[in-house]
This record gives C-alpha cells, sequence and structure tokens, in this order.
C-alpha cells in the first residue's frame, strides 16, 4: 500500500509458479493491504511472509 516493490523468487510459491502470465496479473490486494490474493489460483500471500523471506509451506506427504 505504501508504493514498496517485493521481489522474491516465484518457484517458492508452487501455485504462481504453475500459473499462466495472465493468472499471475489477476490478483488484489486484501487483508487491508497485509496480503495479496489471487482468486482464479485459490493463492494467498502475506506481505510480512514475503517481507520475511518465507516460501510457502510444503504440502505434508503422507504414506
Amino acid at each position: 500500500m505504501d508504493g514498496r516493490i517485493i521481489t522474491v523468487p516465484l518457484i517458492w510459491y508452487p501455485r504462481l509458479f504453475h500459473a499462466t502470465p495472465d493468472q499471475r496479473e489477476k490478483w488484489e490486494v486484501c487483508g487491508g493491504g497485509y496480503g495479496i490474493h489471487w482468486e482464479e489460483i485459490d493463492e494467498d500471500l502475506s506481505t510480512e511472509g514475503m517481507l520475511r523471506g518465507a516460501p510457502a509451506p510444503r504440502p505434508k506427504i503422507t504414506h
């Protein structure tokens, strides 16, 4: 909301990585400016997590 640009490796966020460029462009600010939401791919990222350099949690694999 303050105009800063945050860059993080796309590979950290598998849903975004596998989305089309068009899908990645369709985002909106959510949570009062504390998050970003991509409706089409059902992804939500917090700005705090990105500033901390936190990748998306890995899904648990059960056997």
